[in-house]
């Protein structure tokens, strides 16, 4: 099988614009992306999809592969169907242009559940909540789990409901996705669903039209660019985990 990382990139984001491009240690955001990509021994290729030349020209200078798409899409997942309409791959990996700290393992872990499982069309990756602050923070989508690690449902409030006295692990959802290329394009041609529509959650599109998302269980965190304020974040961790080299 052959497995084609897409990082979408949009320069419009609503609360920070232009972030992609914000410099963490003195290189752009999605530089730090792409290369945590490019060390994933899964992908045979790694792409940047872009709605602006300022993008396009950043990545081409670090040396990345990149394409413009059009400014108007909803989602990464429908600049990613626009990208790899002439390419030819088995999978293709969902990878968030602001997430830097993205560890290439989990990359590789996504991709392998679609190659061991030809049952899956869709697979995600979940990781146990312990920060408490986390449980009623919508910005940390939430999900819940069949016996075979499918996905039952993504929400931003808190699920499942916690009865005192009831011992429940709660999981949080990060936001990478791995896809069997033909479902790919026909997910981007679902009509929006309900559900979508009310949590703002566009995987819910998939549950509700009938399809399985398989679940990877990860301990690896990562530190999810919103504001400039994360970029901060993500400069403390890098300078302390170089001064435990």
């Amino acid at each position: 099988m052959t497995a084609l990382g897409v990082i979408p990139a949009r320069w419009g984001s609503t609360r920070f614009e232009g972030k992609v491009l914000a410099k963490i240690a003195g290189k752009p955001m999605i530089q730090h992306v792409w290369e945590r990509a490019r060390q994933a021994e899964s992908l045979d290729q790694v792409l940047i999809a872009c709605d602006d030349p300022k993008i396009l020209k950043a990545a081409q200078d670090f040396g990345a592969e990149a394409i413009m798409t059009s400014k108007h899409h909803a989602s990464g997942t429908d600049r990613i169907a626009e990208a790899i309409q002439n390419i030819k791959s088995n999978i293709v990996v969902n990878i968030q242009a602001d997430e830097p700290l993205i560890n290439p393992q989990v990359i590789d872990d996504l991709v392998q559940v679609l190659e061991k499982d030809s049952t899956s069309v869709m697979a995600t990756v979940i990781k146990v909540i312990k920060n408490k602050e986390d449980l009623n923070n919508p910005n940390v989508v939430k999900v819940v789990l069949d016996h075979e690690h499918n996905a039952l449902y993504f929400s931003r409030s808190l699920i499942p409901y916690y009865r005192e006295g009831k011992e429940i692990t709660f999981y949080k959802h990060l936001g990478i996705y791995a896809y069997r290329r033909d479902f790919l394009l026909t997910f981007t041609k679902l009509p929006k669903s309900k559900l979508e529509n009310i949590e703002q959650l566009e995987q819910l599109r998939a549950l509700e039209a009938g399809y399985k998302i398989k679940t990877v269980l990860t301990e690896r965190d990562t530190i999810a660019v919103d504001t400039p304020e994360d970029l901060q974040k993500v400069e403390t961790f890098l300078a302390n985990q170089h001064s435990l080299r």
